[in-house]
């Protein structure tokens, strides 16, 4: 049977097994973040308490990511209706995150249209023509170190604020800013500046989470970009995003995403059903995983090279041939 017709049956919604994972997943966010506030003096429950409750950000943010899938529930409203909620917590306004991400997958592999990615990526010939400052700027830009941690920080609590692509959607950010004031206000009148503070790390640490997720989605070594007349959408799907089978626990935690292959094969497959799909059609076609060592390695290639078709480090020496742009 054909990939599309084999994970179509992955497609069922069920909203019992949604609003399950919506509330419980809200039930530990919660609970996991009052018992870290109220247990600040006893690291051997905060700092626990701390990690389930970045995990459980992380979760929710993928929850609302099928919201605007709309594959949570059944009902286009109680999508709308759920993904609202979940911007308080995850930090991203619900409209403008699903216009961006459905730009993401419109361009997947696009090589003319990277400004839809979450990652930005230099191709090698841009690297060689790039001068000092762009790629020292670059450098830093794709260091882990910095990264990740910049990353969380400046996305989640920043850049969120006023999302790309949001000018049609004045009325949505304003109403979820307001809302993450609301939000702020709450926990600083129950539990004063501490309970401020632990939240933020709490955050902070699963926003560093969820760098280091996306950027495997789409940068390995095997990767795929091209340029449109010869970009295949189905190779930018299945070659161009990342299978990471990295344990049960991170699979829990991320709410099954990093199965992206077959998520952005057929974005109709809600979260739930991910793994289980992936685990059972991953043989018959032959759908690479990527286990902790090359995760881990992936974060040493930095630029996409159009000769090679795979993304390397940064060179050691600048050759002469590279130097040519690509018209020459």
């Amino acid at each position: 049977m054909e990939i599309r017709e084999r994970l179509k049956t992955y497609t069922a919604q069920d909203d019992r097994i949604g609003a399950l994972s919506f509330f419980g997943t809200f039930a530990v966010y919660f609970l996991t973040l009052y018992l870290a506030i109220t247990n600040v003096t006893t690291w051997y429950v905060l700092l626990p308490m701390m990690v389930l409750n970045g995990f459980s950000a992380v979760r929710l943010y993928v929850i609302q990511h099928d919201t605007g899938h709309a594959t949570l529930f059944k009902s286009r409203k109680h999508n709308d209706w759920a993904g609202e909620a979940l911007s308080v917590v995850t930090f991203a306004p619900y409209a403008a995150m699903r216009h961006n991400h459905n730009m993401h997958h419109s361009h997947l592999g696009n090589l003319d249209h990277r400004d839809t990615g979450e990652i930005h990526t230099m191709t090698l010939r841009e690297w060689n023509a790039a001068g000092f400052w762009q790629r020292l700027q670059y450098r830093l830009y794709r260091n882990p170190f910095v990264l990740i941690p910049a990353g969380s920080l400046f996305t989640y609590f920043i850049r969120y604020r006023w999302p790309k692509n949001a000018g049609d959607m004045v009325g949505s950010v304003l109403r979820h800013n307001i809302m993450i004031a609301a939000y702020m206000i709450g926990i600083y009148a129950l539990f004063g500046w501490t309970g401020v503070l632990i939240w933020f790390l709490a955050s902070f640490f699963g926003g560093m989470i969820g760098v280091f997720m996306v950027y495997l989605q789409h940068n390995f070594e095997d990767t795929y970009w091209d340029r449109r007349p010869d970009l295949d959408p189905r190779l930018a799907a299945l070659q161009g995003s990342s299978a990471l089978d990295l344990g049960w626990w991170m699979d829990l935690g991320s709410a099954n995403i990093a199965y992206h292959d077959i998520h952005h094969y057929n974005a109709r497959i809600p979260h739930y059903n991910l793994r289980k799909c992936h685990q059972a059609i991953r043989a018959d076609y032959d759908l690479p995983v990527i286990k902790w060592p090359e995760a881990i390695r992936s974060f040493s290639l930095k630029l996409w090279d159009e000769d090679q078709e795979r993304l390397v480090p940064f060179p050691k020496e600048r050759s002469s041939d590279a130097r040519m742009s690509p018209a020459e």
